[in-house]
């Protein structure tokens, strides 16, 4: 695998008209595989400033300790970076974030100093088309493993079997919470996370991709999701979260959580229909 090293945070601001004008170019000047190339950033700090609004953003307490999901933030630069390139074989405009699975091996403190890196894998066949995983791992400088892996799969429709069938629809169960999301949730979790998709940010440009309105972002949902389980965390362990239907904005969620065997379980509905937004679970590591 060839391993290209970055001096610097990619600009975003930049890369997304490159991941536009990228998306334009006919499918047979494109890769048919993945790229084998790792992209790393060393020496990547936490800003408290930063944390702080992200924190206030996603609902989580002030602490010294990140959230896990805060690593995600200061990973997507580099997986923008490798997906917006002409010879990815995917555009990046179209891609579907289905799932989302962060392991913490350890609490993580902002003071550390981590080596960020991104790699794809995992191309395979989906009943919509195909999906891969774009896979960041965080190390903390002078050591050698990672201490937090974030495994984020996205789809591309198109030429899929269909064979997955019709879902049952499931009836909402009594929810835990109610979440009230604000119209511009999107906005402010874009200026923490860098994350400035136009689906995200105003009904108009969410229109421009077939949305009646913007949706949130689901790493938000992931994160507020999370913070609701404060205190009770353990040391290590994964969280993961499926993607279901986009949460319109504003709009209202119920959020409903249970004990399993090795942590916990949560689901986010729509409040007025049985129509899951998300739905996830806590284990801890052994």
């Amino acid at each position: 695998m060839a391993v290209t090293e970055l001096d610097s945070t990619p600009n975003l601001a930049a890369l997304y008209p490159k991941a536009l004008v990228s998306g334009l170019l006919p499918g047979g000047q494109r890769a048919t595989e993945l790229p084998d190339e790792q992209l790393v950033r060393s020496g990547v700090q936490v800003d408290p400033d930063h944390l702080a609004a992200y924190n206030e953003v996603c609902g989580f307490r002030l602490s010294d300790e990140l959230p896990a999901t805060y690593l995600h933030v200061l990973a997507f630069p580099l997986q923008v970076k490798l997906m917006a390139e002409p010879s990815f074989p995917f555009p990046l405009p179209g891609l579907v974030h289905v799932a989302n699975t962060i392991t913490q091996r350890r609490p993580l403190l902002v003071t550390e100093r981590f080596s960020v890196r991104v790699r794809v894998s995992g191309l395979r066949p989906h009943e919509k088309g195909k999906q891969f995983d774009v896979i960041s791992e965080a190390v903390v400088e002078g050591q050698d493993e990672p201490v937090w892996t974030d495994i984020s799969t996205y789809l591309r429709r198109g030429g899929g079997s269909g064979s997955g069938g019709k879902r049952e629809q499931l009836a909402a169960p009594t929810p835990t919470a109610v979440w009230r999301v604000p119209g511009d949730i999107g906005r402010r979790y874009a200026e923490v996370s860098g994350d400035h998709n136009p689906i995200h940010l105003y009904a108009a440009t969410a229109k421009l991709f077939g949305f009646p309105k913007a949706i949130a972002h689901g790493m938000w949902t992931k994160a507020h999701a999370l913070s609701a389980f404060e205190g009770k965390l353990p040391a290590a362990y994964t969280v993961s979260v499926g993607f279901k239907q986009p949460l319109l904005l504003p709009g209202k969620a119920a959020f409903t959580t249970w004990t399993t065997e090795d942590g916990y379980a949560f689901e986010l509905w729509n409040s007025r229909k049985p129509k899951p937004h998300m739905d996830g679970t806590i284990s801890t590591l052994s």
